[in-house]
């Protein structure tokens, strides 16, 4: 009982998601060989991506049914705590912000156009996905766009881990940001991946968005065909632009071997999700093919020079 709270309190308060932002953000340090970020950048993404994801769910409970959804029933269970935390949290990140801000203030006023354009765009969409639906205006909310809504999560996650970090490691530097092949193709390698990850959780809210007529492409095609036609080929394409990655940065071939343990696990889950499964499966399982990714491409780097 007490293993499962403790389960509960990891994956429901997007503590693991925060973890994964993190081991993503130092797989990225590591293949793109700049050096490890400070602690503070590694707790702002932490404490961003808790405040973010929790967001959705600290308001959900307040319109759908709490016995109806495990985790809005946990969120409704513990409000009270979530929302000091939300508070708590929001206060650090500002006060981290500023802090950077005012160290680097030199730094950020030289960057050129294409520094702040690729720093502003990815929190720009994350702001827009959640933006409430206002007459006149339903158009921007992201959300409501169920085709391109996994790329949309994915291209955030991607963006996040893939270009912060070396963002981080210039303007701390105080070097120009250029966009390398090698950071092109491990954006566009982790934006697939993960877009697989997000089109396989869209399978849990099928019921949801079918009533809501949102038109993922589970609800459209149906579990079958979006497994076989849509996941499959995005897996491998997402294969294939790590083979570039690693031919470009001259990984050894123990290295690419190592790294292809998510895209192996990857095909296994996609090969279950004919079973339904509980939230915490696709919160561990398969979101936690992040962490893997992150760890395979981490011990990967060290171990296989």
């Amino acid at each position: 009982m007490l293993f499962s709270r403790i389960l509960k309190a990891i994956f429901f308060s997007n503590i693991f998601y925060g973890c994964c932002a993190v081991a993503l953000c130092i797989e990225t340090a590591y293949q793109q060989k700049i050096a490890i970020a400070s602690p503070w950048f590694y707790c702002f993404i932490f404490c961003v991506t808790i405040v973010y994801y929790t967001y959705a769910y600290l308001h959900q409970y307040q319109t759908i049914n709490i016995t109806t959804n495990e985790r809005t029933h946990w969120y409704f269970k513990h409000r009270t705590t979530i929302r000091v935390s939300q508070y708590v949290l929001t206060i650090l990140i500002g006060i981290m912000l500023c802090l950077f801000g005012l160290n680097q203030a030199n730094t950020l006023l030289q960057q050129p156009f294409l520094t702040w354009f690729v720093f502003c765009i990815f929190p720009a969409l994350a702001l827009l996905y959640y933006l409430k639906n206002m007459n006149g205006f339903q158009w921007l909310s992201l959300r409501n766009y169920g085709l391109i809504k996994p790329f949309l999560i994915a291209f955030i996650w991607a963006g996040t881990a893939s270009i912060l970090p070396l963002l981080y490691h210039n303007i701390f530097n105080q070097a120009p940001f250029v966009l390398t092949a090698i950071t092109v193709f491990l954006f566009a390698k982790n934006w697939l991946f993960i877009a697989v990850l997000c089109i396989l959780f869209d399978i849990k809210d099928y019921a949801d968005d079918f009533n809501l007529q949102l038109k993922t492409f589970v609800v459209r095609l149906g579990l079958r065909k979006t497994l076989f036609n849509i996941v499959l080929p995005i897996t491998f394409c997402s294969w294939i632009l790590f083979l570039i990655l690693a031919i470009l940065a001259h990984f050894p071939l123990l290295r690419i071997v190592f790294n292809a343990i998510p895209f192996i696990l990857l095909i296994t889950v996609c090969y279950r999700m004919y079973q339904r499964k509980s939230i915490l499966y696709y919160l561990a399982i398969i979101d936690g093919l992040m962490l893997v990714k992150a760890i395979c491409g981490i011990t990967g780097m060290i171990l296989f020079k």
